[in-house]
């Protein structure tokens, strides 16, 4: 009987190429996989400037021009090189219009909404380890497993044999927060070899190996730099104050995000932070800080990799952005049966329609029970 043959989402980066140099090292039969997911007749992500410093969404951090731009091609041959070195296979799949269909054109229309969408949440469960896979399948090529370099955790539960996905054991590089998606059939299918490795290890690990991403950056962003070159055809609008007088205009919705500081173009006594976006009116609403604080949202769009839903109410903690600190909070019932009401037990900042919100346990803090899509706040 011949190694279990697992095939390993390479992106050229340190983590991807040390999780397959690891599984080879560990005896599996190792192949790598790359997704082509940006053509070269479409838009390009510009460098941000003082003036146009809008949100960035995604991973954080990243060489410039991301996973989705010019950019993507010297990755895809970064990865097919670090397979060569290994001595592994590589093959690279076209995923151009599942990516469309699937991240981009939700992420525009999303932003055209006044929203704040975070496409990787969006890309892991239906085109990285969905629709990938799938074509990967069809064209006859065989493996038993799939990895990749995130930094999380799956385990299996000793009660009923669920797989549950849990935070990496380096807390500073956790990424639980961008697979919450993954379905049971996905994280039982999945290994993510990083996920018991500081990014020291790794780094390390990736100079022993000699594998020539051993300086490369972090991991990606979804584009390197202002991603106002998707949306060429945003309107300008006013900019007003929580009263609604008039304090300016802006370029376009698109550009501004809730808690933005930055690049609104305006002066004031006191520093001003984006509370709210009005599509309806094209309008950004701009308030103190403290205006910021909100108490409860509401999400939609819900995944609960652990297992079926919890029983409402029920205590979690609640993550609102990739970079923002747990906090404890009471899972309720909404209006939508779709839907679910999140209550923090103190006010948090800049809660954005858009973002996911993913809840871990209350008590096994590393266990990732479900998340879903900012709807709305209150």
């Amino acid at each position: 009987m011949g190694a279990l043959r697992v095939l390993v989402g390479m992106s050229g980066g340190v983590d991807s190429s040390v999780a397959a140099a690891l599984l080879l090292e560990q005896g599996f039969a190792v192949s790598g996989v790359t997704m082509r997911i940006w053509a070269a007749d479409e838009p390009a992500a510009r460098e941000p400037t003082a003036e146009s410093s809008g949100p960035r969404c995604g991973a954080p951090g990243g060489p410039a021009g991301g996973c989705y731009g010019p950019a993507a091609e010297g990755q895809i041959a970064a990865a097919r090189d670090v397979c060569r070195r290994l001595g592994i296979p590589h093959a690279t799949v076209d995923l151009q219009a599942a990516f469309r269909r699937e991240v981009l054109v939700p992420f525009r229309e999303a932003y055209r909404a006044g929203r704040t969408p975070n496409p990787c949440v969006r890309c892991n469960p239906r085109v990285k380890f969905g629709a990938l896979l799938r074509e990967v399948r069809h064209r006859g090529i065989c493996f038993a497993r799939f990895a990749t370099g995130h930094y999380a955790r799956i385990t299996r539960r000793a009660s009923d044999g669920c797989c549950t996905l849990r935070k990496a054991w380096d807390r500073t590089k956790d990424q639980s927060y961008f697979l919450y998606g993954l379905s049971q059939a996905q994280l039982g299918t999945t290994l993510l070899p990083l996920g018991e490795r500081t990014k020291a290890e790794v780094r390390a690990r990736a100079r022993t190996l000699g594998v020539l991403a051993a300086t490369a950056t972090e991991s990606q962003d979804f584009m390197g730099g202002d991603h106002g070159a998707l949306f060429e055809d945003s309107l300008p609008g006013p900019i007003l104050d929580l009263s609604g007088r008039r304090l300016g205009e802006h370029r376009g919705i698109v550009y501004y995000t809730i808690g933005q500081r930055r690049g609104l173009g305006i002066a004031a006594a006191e520093p001003l932070y984006v509370i709210a976006i009005d599509p309806a009116h094209r309008a950004v609403v701009v308030g103190p800080k403290a205006a910021l604080l909100r108490r409860a949202l509401v999400a939609h769009e819900l995944c609960w990799p652990a297992g079926p839903p919890p029983r409402l109410p029920y205590r979690v903690r609640a993550r609102i952005r990739y970079r923002h600190a747990e906090a404890p909070a009471e899972l309720r019932e909404s209006d939508r049966e779709d839907a679910l009401k999140v209550v923090f037990d103190q006010p948090q900042s800049a809660i954005t329609p858009g973002q996911a919100v993913v809840f871990y346990d209350a008590e096994q803090e590393d266990l990732v029970l479900g998340g879903g899509t900012i709807q709305t706040v209150s």
